[in-house]
């Protein structure tokens, strides 16, 4: 047996930062959707769609997270508990960044071209 999920971590150009957890990527290209009518199935339609990675980081004290909200062609890197690395090129932040301050938490979602995953070996 061996380790599979739990633990990894991330760099947003180099940068390593804490993740709190709910880290989630995507590396599909396209989106379908079925196509019906009145009569029946008539196939499907394709639209391409962005690849993300996302998290949840920690506020540490000498973090500015306004910084994150001007992040554009950034490239992150996410390496998962079983060896596999998710790497995102030329990606840049969604939605706005808001601080959970009890638990001094918030959410980041980076959208972009390529978000690719190496198996580990």
């Amino acid at each position: 047996m061996s380790l599979l999920a739990g633990t990894g971590s991330i760099t947003v150009d180099g940068t390593t930062y804490m993740v709190v957890g709910d880290v989630k990527y995507k590396v599909s290209k396209k989106k379908r959707d079925t196509k019906t009518g009145y009569d029946g199935v008539h196939g499907y339609g394709e639209a391409y769609i962005p690849g993300a990675i996302a998290m949840k980081f920690r506020d540490a004290g000498g973090l500015v997270v306004a910084e994150f909200n001007d992040m554009t062609d950034v490239t992150v890197v996410l390496t998962l508990a079983n060896k596999k690395v998710v790497t995102g090129k030329g990606m840049w932040t969604v939605d706005d960044q808001e601080v959970d301050a009890m638990e001094a938490t918030f959410d980041v979602r980076f959208e972009g071209p390529s978000v690719t995953e190496s198996p580990s070996s």
